[in-house]
């Protein structure tokens, strides 16, 4: 039999932020598959596991994605660990887990920490819908064109960006999407954890009259008033969840979610109406 193939999520910062699931794969995988094996030797040794790491990084990719498939045919359990956060968001594994799938191996998620969610749920702007687009390009003129091309989402736009380059992002966020609620998150679960909220060229100028920033970046973007105002009316989203069967009281809080409202606010707002 085929062995099991563990996509384990990994701490962004703060070593605690391991799930005691993922320590027991860890300590129990055969092998266990690493962007920088001296990065997870650090969590290792924090959780005294002793197991053989190989790497497994965008430049080894491809030929090490076949070797590893080799040694999960021959049964052997191999854990996919990222330098932080869950693999094959914005880091290597995809084309493990997808030849894996293709020769039925079993994958199993063993979900944990990311960065980008970690930064939305604290960053206060609406979570009821929300793009997660990996880095901006590091060249204005692509970085534009992304931001172009999702300028009328209905939705938070998320990024990850690098530290030099997150006032030039910000820079082509305020002149592309304009003055929107902007939030930058940096050093997530770490000691100089942070979170800089205000329109970009607030930000940006908060960021002038302060050293260069260092640590890992995510930038993220409220939609526009203009595409909130067009969003369907709270009364009917309610009278369309009710007409499908679903309680009021159901109703009114999956519509309160969705717009990142609390019921109470929702209920307020259409006795208001």
């Amino acid at each position: 039999m085929s062995g099991t193939l563990y996509i384990v999520a990994t701490p962004i910062g703060n070593l605690e932020d391991i799930t005691f699931r993922a320590v027991r794969v860890l300590r129990e995988a055969d092998v266990i598959a690493c962007e920088d094996t001296r990065q997870t030797r650090k969590l290792l040794e924090r959780y005294s596991i002793a197991r053989p790491l190989i790497s497994y990084h965008e430049h080894n990719e491809a030929s090490r994605s076949e070797e590893l498939i080799q040694e999960l045919q021959r049964g052997k359990n191999i854990a996919l660990v990222s330098d932080a956060g869950t693999p094959l968001i914005s880091d290597p594994g995809y084309r493990l887990v997808a030849a894996a799938r293709r020769l039925g191996i079993a994958v199993s998620p063993i979900p944990g920490p990311g960065a980008f969610l970690a930064a939305l749920s604290a960053s206060g702007l609406p979570t009821d819908t929300f793009l997660y687009l990996g880095f901006l390009p590091p060249k204005r003129n692509q970085r534009r064109k992304v931001l172009e091309r999702w300028k009328g989402a209905p939705a938070t736009l998320i990024f990850y960006e690098a530290p030099h380059r997150a006032p030039e992002a910000l820079q082509d966020i305020a002149d592309v999407l304009g003055g929107r609620e902007t939030v930058l998150a940096r050093e997530l679960t770490k000691v100089h954890e942070e979170f800089l909220r205000g329109t970009p060229a607030e930000i940006l100028q908060a960021l002038a009259e302060r050293p260069p920033l260092k640590g890992e970046i995510t930038l993220l973007v409220a939609k526009s008033a203009a595409i909130e105002q067009n969003q369907e009316p709270l009364e009917d989203a309610v009278a369309e969840l009710i007409a499908s069967g679903i309680p009021r009281m159901e109703a009114l809080k999956t519509v309160a979610r969705q717009r990142g409202l609390s019921k109470r606010e929702v209920y307020k707002q259409l006795n208001e109406r």
